[in-house]
């Protein structure tokens, strides 16, 4: 019986999903229908889920169709959510093409049309996987954090790694900084702090802990390793070591301040466990670490501080916040030898002038495109961590002719921070806080063969309120080719090891 019923039920919504038809009766209106998220206009890859969204307007019903060289997909309800199957075979039918979108509003038994929209579909296709820190926007709950990862082309989640499995009332950690060779799920490093902090590296089959630190020629404390980059090629990482610090501001918009009191960088050799300082300038902070495609250059951001005191002061630093200002350099770096060369200046931020009231900018994440053409990075007026700077903007920066720009296609009224190329160099995700100011969403942007963006469209979900009701915010947004598989107990036992070095 309770089969029979099953069946029944599956039938009578198959059945449903086959009689809704675009209403014969209706009136035009004039305006573009309201819906969240927002995808009027976007351009997606040709494997991405299907975009769910929910119609905002006054109705009690509706009908949205998407088209496409004859090619439909009809979908009842104020909330329109494709059928995963039918949603792929149009995409794949209007790969290169666009599709439109028509949705029909009933209201007091009247029927309505709105202004149709256009999606564009892109044969340029994105890594199938991508991987987040899901943490609250709130420097109180740390603790509670996972590291997820989510399959782009459905809805598919599961977790990398739960920070509770190593916390406890009397001692806990933060778990950060999650990192791939070449997109490579196989080849991940995390970093833990606090109660068994350590680094943890996965490179195909082993899986090993180990304690990455810098000695800072200036204070001689160590400074754990924070921040990473994988060379390309060689098992060798990149590591800014960080000496970070918070503060609060109290008439401030911007309210927490995140800053480095100390930085450096090293690097990481896998294989023999040991590291090399890379660069470690008195009065000068080094971080954020990055290579080029080829792995002939280390890029990174570097400010110059001078204390006015011979050690480091908290005080100081917090009041002198503004004068903060990175600014983009780079290494060479031969593989064969393992050497780099002096470094050279690549933007030069802290004298940029944007209008008449600002002078001085601060330049930071710089990312260089798989086909070595663009930097992109974020600007803001002063600081490292843009998250919390509502004026904080992409940029992108030409390597061929050096000429710098905003993003002014992606950005928004708020902050644009973290980001990440697809493999093809042709997609790019960030975070954003565009919405409201707190919670950071993934936002993806097809970037053609001239640096040009498209509008930004959200990480698609099946439940188009998800974003609206999960009270996380999505750190660290990093593509990758498949998903990591070991298992969330397998990092705690590893964790709770004790470090290699």
């Amino acid at each position: 019986m309770k089969n029979f019923l099953s069946f029944f039920i599956c039938m009578m919504t198959l059945l449903s999903c086959q009689q809704t038809r675009v209403p014969q009766q209706y009136a035009e209106a004039s305006l573009l229908p309201k819906i969240y998220p927002d995808y009027a206009g976007v351009t997606v890859p040709v494997n991405i889920a299907p975009l769910c969204f929910e119609l905002l307007n006054d109705a009690d019903d509706a009908v949205t169709r998407f088209s496409s060289d004859g090619n439909e997909l009809i979908c009842p309800g104020l909330k329109v959510c494709p059928d995963i199957d039918e949603w792929h075979q149009l995409l794949s039918k209007s790969s290169g093409n666009t599709i439109c979108v028509d949705i029909f509003a009933q209201k007091d038994s009247q029927w309505i049309h709105f202004k149709p929209f256009s999606i564009q579909v892109s044969a340029d296709s994105i890594d199938p996987w991508i991987s987040y820190r899901l943490i609250s926007p709130s420097y109180v709950s740390y603790e509670e954090l996972t590291i997820c990862q989510r399959c782009l082309e459905n809805f598919d989640e599961s977790v990398i790694y739960d920070n509770m499995l190593c916390s406890s009332e009397t001692s806990g950690q933060c778990i950060n900084c999650h990192s791939y060779q070449q997109y490579n799920p196989r080849r991940m490093q995390l970093h833990a702090r606090h109660a068994h902090g350590g680094t943890i590296i996965a490179y195909d089959d082993k899986l090993q802990k180990v304690n990455i630190a810098s000695a800072d020629s200036t204070s001689k404390r160590q400074l754990p390793a924070v921040y990473p980059a994988w060379h390309p090629t060689e098992k060798l990482i990149a590591y800014s070591c960080n000496n970070t610090v918070q503060s609060f501001h109290t008439v401030d918009i911007d309210k927490i301040e995140v800053y480095d009191a100390q930085s450096a960088l090293l690097l990481y050799d896998i294989d023999s466990q040991k590291t090399t300082t890379i660069e470690d300038i008195p009065n000068e902070m080094s971080t954020f670490p990055t290579w080029s495609p080829d792995g002939r250059y280390l890029y990174y951001s570097s400010a110059c501080f001078e204390y006015d005191t011979d050690s480091i002061d908290l005080e100081e630093l917090t009041l002198r916040a503004h004068e903060i200002k990175y600014n983009i350099w780079r290494r060479p770096f031969n593989p064969d030898t393992r050497q780099f060369g002096s470094r050279e200046m690549v933007f030069c931020a802290d004298t940029l002038r944007l209008n008449d009231m600002e002078e001085g900018q601060s330049a930071t994440l710089p990312r260089v495109s798989p086909d070595g053409r663009w930097l992109m990075f974020t600007l803001g007026e002063y600081g490292t961590f843009h998250i919390w700077h509502r004026d904080a903007d992409l940029w992108l920066l030409d390597l061929a002719t050096q000429q710098a720009r905003p993003l002014s296609e992606c950005n928004s009224t708020n902050s644009e921070s973290y980001h990440t190329w697809s493999s093809n160099g042709r997609w790019v995700v960030f975070s954003s806080r565009r919405y409201d100011g707190v919670f950071t969403r993934p936002f993806f942007s097809h970037i053609d063969s001239m640096g040009q963006a498209t509008k930004p469209f959200e990480l698609p979900c099946s439940n188009p309120e998800h974003h609206l009701q999960l009270l996380k915010s999505y750190n660290v947004p990093e593509l990758m080719h498949g998903p990591v598989d070991i298992t969330p107990q397998t990092i705690a036992s590893k964790l709770k090891e004790k470090t290699q070095q």
